[in-house]
C-alpha cells in the first residue's frame, strides 16, 4: 500500500496540491486524472519520492519495492537491453553484477567463495534463474524482437527504447508500480498486451494516460485530480465521467430549488414584515432564509475546446484514387504495390505497427514525397489539409499565434482569426505567444486551428492526439465524427478509432495491406485477419531461420 498524508505541493506561492488524503492498496488500479497542468505526473513524482512534498508525507509499506516508468530515454544507451529491463529490480540486478565480478576473479578466495554461495542463495530467493526468461517474455508481448534483446540501448530507435524502459518498470513483479502515459508511442498490439498484463497483475497499479479506451480497460478506481483535491472513485473513466457529471447536476437543481425557496421566503417577508397581523410568521421565515445555504460549484480546470471542421464546399463521388504505390526507405520497401480507391463517405483509419509506412503515405498524398512506383489522384472537388506527426518545421519561425494563423486564412480579419484561436483555448494575450515557444499540446490546437480555418473536405491526420489532454482528445472526436467530408488517420487511441473510423486499413511490416470496410472492434475480433497476421509473422520466422 502506498498513501499521501497530509500532502501539499507549493509552486512558489501556488498550491498545486493542498491537505490530500488517499491511500492507494493492494489489488487495484488506479487511474489518475486531470487537466493538463493539474499535477499528475507531479504526484508521481511525489509518492515515487523524486519530489518532496512541502507539507505532509508519503507512506509504504515496509518491504514492499516501487516501480516508475522512467521518461528518460538515452538514460542507458551504454547498457545492454536485457541489463536495463532487470535493472527494473535494482537489488536482483546487483547480486547479477556482483557474482559475475567475484566468477571473473583470477584469484578466488575462500572469502569470494563464501560471498559467492551467499549470493547465490538470495538469487535463487528472487527467482533469479528466471530473470532471463522473464525479461525475453516481457520485451516480446511488448514487440521487441528476439534479434534485439541483446543489442545496446543506443542501437534501438526511440519506441524501441519507451518499449524497454516499460518492460524495465513491469520486470519482477513490483509490490507499487507508477506508469506516467504507458501507452505513448506503442503500437495497437503493445496497448493491447500491456492492458492484459496490467487486468492480470495482482498489486497496486497508479496510471496516468490520455488513452480514455485503455483506462476504461485497466483500472478498478479513478483518482480525480481538480480544485487542488484528489476525489477517489470506485469504477473506471465512464465511471468517474457519468458520476462527477451526475454530482454537478445533483448540485446545480439542488441549487435551484433552494433559489427558488429563497425567492419564496424573501417575496413573503417583504410583503408582510409591516404587517403585525404577519410579523411572527415573517421573522419565522427570515430564520429560515438564513439556515438555508447554497451547494458551492467551484469551476473545474478542465477546459474543452471547440473543434468543429465546417468545409467551404461539398464532396464529391470521386475522391482519391491510389494505384500500386511503392516506397523504399533506407533499403527498406516501406510501401509495397499499395492500391485502394477512397469514397465520400469514408473515414478510413490506418493501423499496424508500420509507423513509418503510415507517415510515409500520408506525405506521398499531401505532395511532400515523390513515391517509387505507382500514382495517386484526387477529385477535383477535394481540398486537403494535413496534420503531421513531425511538426517542427511549422513552428521554426518568430510569428505570433495570431500572425501565424492569419498566414492560413483566406479572411485576414483579426476577429475572425482570433475566433478560431479562441475555440482552441487560446484567449486574451495568447495570441502574441511566439509559436516557436509553444507546448507540445499547444502546437497541436494550433494545427488543429489551421485545419479547421482551411475549410478543408479531406482531412489526412498523422496521430493527432499526441501531446492532447483528455478534453481536448474527446473535442477532436466529435470533431471528427461530426465532420461532414472524408478522414484518413493514423492514431493510437482505441476508443477515438473505434468511434471514428468506418474503414480500417492495416499496414503490414512487408508493406503490403489490408482492407477492410468495418469498425475497428470488429477488425481485432475477425479471426480472418488474425490467421493472416500469424501466416506472415510465421513466414518471416521462417525466412529468418
Amino acid at each position: 500500500m502506498i498513501s499521501a498524508n497530509n500532502v501539499t505541493y507549493r509552486v512558489g506561492k501556488k498550491a498545486l496540491f493542498e491537505d490530500v488524503n488517499i491511500k492507494f492498496t493492494e489489488g487495484n488500479c488506479y487511474g489518475l486524472i486531470g487537466a493538463n497542468g493539474a499535477g499528475k505526473s507531479t504526484f508521481l513524482k511525489i509518492l515515487s519520492g523524486d519530489l518532496e512534498t512541502t507539507n505532509g508525507d508519503i507512506a509504504v509499506t515496509p518491504g514492499q519495492r516501487l516501480s516508475v516508468l522512467e521518461q528518460d530515454h538515452f538514460k542507458y544507451d551504454a547498457y545492454p537491453v536485457m541489463d536495463v529491463v532487470i535493472m527494473g529490480n535494482a537489488r536482483l540486478y546487483q547480486i547479477m553484477k556482483e557474482k559475475e565480478a567475484i566468477y571473473a576473479k583470477e584469484d578466488f578466495t575462500d572469502e569470494d567463495g563464501i560471498r559467492a554461495s551467499e549470493l547465490e542463495a538470495e538469487f535463487a530467493e528472487m527467482d533469479g534463474w528466471e530473470a532471463e526468461s522473464s525479461t525475453a517474455s516481457l520485451l516480446n508481448g511488448l514487440g521487441i524482437d528476439t534479434s534485439l534483446h541483446y543489442s545496446e540501448m543506443k542501437d534501438l530507435n526511440g519506441n524501441e527504447k519507451v518499449k524497454v524502459l516499460l518492460a524495465k518498470a513491469l520486470f519482477g513483479n513490483p509490490d507499487i508500480l507508477l506508469l506516467d502515459e504507458p501507452t505513448n508511442h506503442l503500437d495497437l498490439d503493445a496497448i493491447a498486451w500491456l492492458e492484459e498484463f496490467l487486468i492480470n497483475f495482482e498489486n497496486t497499479v497508479i496510471v496516468v494516460s490520455h488513452d480514455r479506451y485503455f483506462l476504461n480497460k485497466v483500472c478498478t478506481h479513478t483518482a480525480d485530480i481538480d480544485y487542488g483535491k484528489i476525489q477517489l472513485y470506485a469504477g473506471n473513466y465512464d465511471f468517474w465521467y457519468e458520476s462527477s457529471q451526475l454530482l454537478i447536476k445533483q448540485m446545480k437543481e439542488a441549487n435551484k430549488k433552494k433559489e427558488e425557496k429563497i425567492k419564496e421566503l424573501q417575496e413573503f417577508i417583504s410583503r408582510f414584515s409591516a404587517n403585525a397581523s404577519k410579523s411572527k410568521q415573517a421573522t419565522s421565515r427570515k430564520r429560515a432564509l438564513e439556515k438555508i445555504e447554497l451547494e458551492e460549484i467551484k469551476p473545474s480546470s478542465r477546459k474543452y475546446p471547440y473543434i468543429d471542421f465546417r468545409p467551404n464546399r461539398e464532396i464529391g463521388n470521386e475522391v482519391l484514387t491510389v494505384e500500386n504505390l511503392s516506397k523504399t526507405i533506407n533499403g527498406e520497401k516501406v510501401l509495397n504495390n499499395i492500391s485502394f480507391i477512397v469514397g465520400h463517405d469514408d473515414k478510413i483509419a490506418f493501423v499496424g505497427s508500420n509507423e513509418l509506412a503510415k507517415t510515409t503515405l500520408f506525405q506521398i498524398l499531401m505532395g511532400e514525397m515523390e513515391p517509387d512506383e505507382g500514382t495517386y489522384k484526387w477529385g477535383i472537388t477535394t481540398s486537403q489539409a494535413y496534420f503531421p506527426k513531425d511538426n517542427t518545421a511549422e513552428f521554426d519561425n518568430d510569428y505570433t499565434i495570431a500572425d501565424w494563423l492569419t498566414g492560413y486564412s483566406e479572411i485576414k480579419d483579426a476577429t475572425y482569426v482570433r475566433g478560431f484561436l479562441g475555440r482552441m483555448l487560446f484567449a486574451g494575450d495568447d495570441g502574441v505567444k511566439k509559436v516557436r515557444v509553444l507546448s507540445g499540446g499547444e502546437k497541436v490546437r494550433c494545427l488543429l486551428s489551421k485545419m479547421m480555418i482551411s475549410g478543408a473536405n479531406c482531412l489526412i491526420l498523422d496521430e493527432p492526439t499526441n501531446h492532447l489532454d483528455m478534453e481536448s482528445i474527446t473535442a477532436l472526436n466529435n470533431g471528427l465524427i461530426k465532420f461532414p467530408g472524408v478522414a484518413l488517420f493514423a492514431c493510437h487511441d482505441h476508443q477515438f478509432v473505434q468511434t471514428t473510423a468506418n474503414r480500417i486499413m492495416e499496414l503490414l511490416p512487408d508493406g503490403t495491406m489490408i482492407d477492410k470496410i468495418t469498425t475497428y472492434d470488429d477488425y481485432l475480433a475477425n479471426d480472418e485477419m488474425a490467421r493472416k497476421r500469424t501466416v506472415y509473422t510465421k513466414q518471416v520466422e521462417e525466412g529468418e531461420n
